[in-house]
């Protein structure tokens, strides 16, 4: 008896080594990393990555795969308090390239005691300016919440939690992402010359180093040059349903801050071609 309780504890500590073990391998064996991104793990055993940014550096991690669709998400907790001039991210880009293709999600930071503003917008073929940006409801550095992109061949699907706040269409004659692989990117860097009311309020580097937290990422997309997972249909045929299209317009009703499609002044000689289509 002495031997079987002595052995019970030690199979329990080499089921929860094998377990940590296993939520690491999201990390180091989906991602490469740059700058300082440290690694811990939350109460349930789920891995943390952390990216650090102070005067010397940002950070942020890239997929060693890439992808043509698929619905890709992850929890992230951003900077509390003062966060201003800070740009925390969670994007698909086909690269650098004039012609690149890229669908963004980016946290712009802001002052203590205003909302975080998340940029949405999405490149096809070196074609951007198609922002739309939202002030937060909630406190994201209180707590963990979920940001997903779902990208198919027929549209581009935001959501925030439970939430769809935004669909960008595809449009025959119009440029959209649907031929480029994209590896999937998360960044923390300095943008103080954009990100807080157009670069008016830089970051207070006494705040340094900021950190963004990231965890529960998941990709369910088809690899390029792979085969597509099982069960692909479901976000490779999905578009938002009437109760979607509901959240997206309580979004754009409340919390809608800047619609490229009403920026007359950005586009002298008329709005883009998809902003006066259902």
């Amino acid at each position: 008896m002495a031997r079987r309780s002595l052995l019970l504890p030690l199979l329990a500590l080499l089921a929860a080594m094998a377990a940590v073990a296993s939520a690491d391998s999201w990390l180091y064996e989906k991602f490469n990393t740059d700058g300082t991104v440290r690694t811990d793990y939350d109460g349930s055993g789920q891995q943390v990555a952390m990216l650090n940014l102070d005067r010397s550096s940002g950070a942020g991690f890239n997929s060693k795969e890439q992808y043509l669709f698929g619905e890709f998400s992850i929890q992230m907790k951003l900077i509390p308090g003062n966060s201003a001039g800070t740009v925390s991210c969670f994007y698909l880009t086909s690269g650098d390239a004039d012609d690149h293709d890229e669908i963004d999600m980016e946290f712009m930071g802001n002052s203590s005691g205003q909302p975080v503003v998340l940029n949405t917008n999405v490149w096809a073929s070196g074609d951007g300016k198609k922002e739309h940006q939202f002030d937060l409801w909630f406190d994201p550095s209180a707590d963990y919440h979920t940001y997903t992109v779902i990208w198919n061949p027929t549209n581009i699907i935001f959501k925030v939690d439970d939430n769809v706040i935004r669909c960008f269409k595809r449009y025959a004659d119009l440029a959209y992402p649907n031929s480029k692989p994209m590896a999937l990117h998360a960044t923390l860097w300095d943008g103080s010359y954009w990100a807080t009311e157009k670069g008016k309020v830089p970051i207070d580097w006494s705040g340094a180093p900021f950190v963004v937290s990231y965890k529960g990422y998941n990709a369910d997309a088809c690899v390029a040059g792979g085969a597509c997972p099982s069960g692909s249909d479901r976000w490779m045929n999905k578009q938002p349903d009437s109760a979607e299209w509901g959240t997206i317009k309580w979004a754009e009703s409340n919390y809608l801050r800047y619609d490229y499609c009403t920026d007359g002044w950005r586009f002298p000689n008329g709005l883009p071609a998809e902003c006066s289509r259902s």
